[in-house]
């Protein structure tokens, strides 16, 4: 039972006692359930509102949504292959031992000086031929020859 039906047992209640309409108390009684219909009445336009928002709230969201995906779709394509250009190598300084972070783009560069000791660090990659079938590195050296024969 929502307000208004509550409201209207309410009146309903006071009809039925058959009161005296000149008595105070009866006026009292009657003004109330006056105002109790003026909440309900307010409840109701209230929750129609609330109902008729919600629904334009919805569906300024989904509307912002299809615009995100269309504004921002480039914008997340680019960031994606930013993303992955990003790879992070540790690379161990033979002097101090200790590990740096270094970018593949800082690599490329061939040499640095390691920020720990000031080791001059240089990166040869004559060596190194990438495997297709599954992306990673082999090196050509004597000593991975020596372990691909082993394995063999």
């Amino acid at each position: 039972m929502n307000i208004s039906e509550k409201v209207s047992f309410l009146k309903g209640l006071m009809e039925g006692l058959e009161l005296e309409a000149d008595r105070k108390e009866t006026k009292i009684i009657k003004s109330i359930i006056e105002v109790l219909e003026e909440i309900g009445d307010e409840i109701y336009n209230l929750e129609s509102g609330y109902d008729d928002l919600s629904e334009q709230i919805d569906a300024i969201d989904d509307d912002l949504s299809l615009l995100e995906d269309d504004f921002y779709e480039e914008y997340n394509d680019e960031y994606e292959e930013e993303k992955d250009d990003d790879v992070i190598f540790e690379v161990t300084c033979p002097t101090c031992n200790k590990t740096i972070c270094l970018s593949e783009a800082m690599l490329w560069e061939g040499e640095m000086d390691c920020p720990n000791c000031g080791e001059k660090l240089e990166f040869d990659f004559n060596n190194i031929k990438m495997d297709d079938s599954c992306g990673c590195c082999e090196c050509e050296s004597e000593e991975n020859n020596i372990d691909k024969s082993e394995k063999n």
